[in-house]
């Protein structure tokens, strides 16, 4: 996986009204159109300034408050492939690999925006291009790994026609 960072302006506690603001949760159903509105109430250009394959990069406690489905399907619907953060709220986690976004936990303080990541999941590591620095990565489980790879549940429904955790 390679692509830039996107710091957001806050950097902890970032909210799931903060991802997509509430006002939109019942008047928009489509996926790519939330993702014109991500981050809007917090940093009115994000949607506008993220490219296909970029990484959002925080801080700690992404994703918290509400469970909202809609949160990390308007992420990945952006173009995300990833959200690298200190700490992950744990309803927000569970979504996100269920829909297939992929979450790194990571020291962030180095990384900053417009950086060039390449993520290797294999060694748990983020290399940044621009810093020519490596960063340590929490390994992700393998009942989540396998979730990514089938492009989460609906994916291994469509795939397996259940649950399929082992490898």
């Amino acid at each position: 996986m390679k692509g830039s960072a996107r710091r957001l302006k806050q950097n902890n506690n970032i909210n799931t009204d903060y991802v997509i603001s509430g006002r939109y949760k019942f008047s928009i159903q489509d996926p790519k159109e939330l993702a014109k509105h991500v981050f809007e109430d917090i940093d009115p250009s994000f949607s506008s300034r993220v490219k296909k394959g970029d990484f959002i990069v925080s801080g700690e406690n992404f994703g918290c408050g509400s469970s909202r489905e809609q949160a990390p399907q308007a992420i990945k619907a952006a173009g995300i492939q990833a959200v690298i953060a200190k700490s992950f709220a744990r309803i927000f986690y569970r979504n996100a690999f269920n829909i297939g976004l992929c979450l790194i936990e990571s020291d962030t303080d180095l990384i900053d925006d417009g950086d060039l990541l390449e993520m290797d999941l294999g060694r748990n590591r983020i290399k940044n291009v621009t810093k020519n620095s490596l960063i340590p990565t929490k390994p992700i489980p393998a009942v989540m790994q396998k979730l990514l790879a089938d492009g989460g549940v609906i994916g291994q429904f469509k795939k397996y026609g259940r649950f399929k955790f082992d490898t």
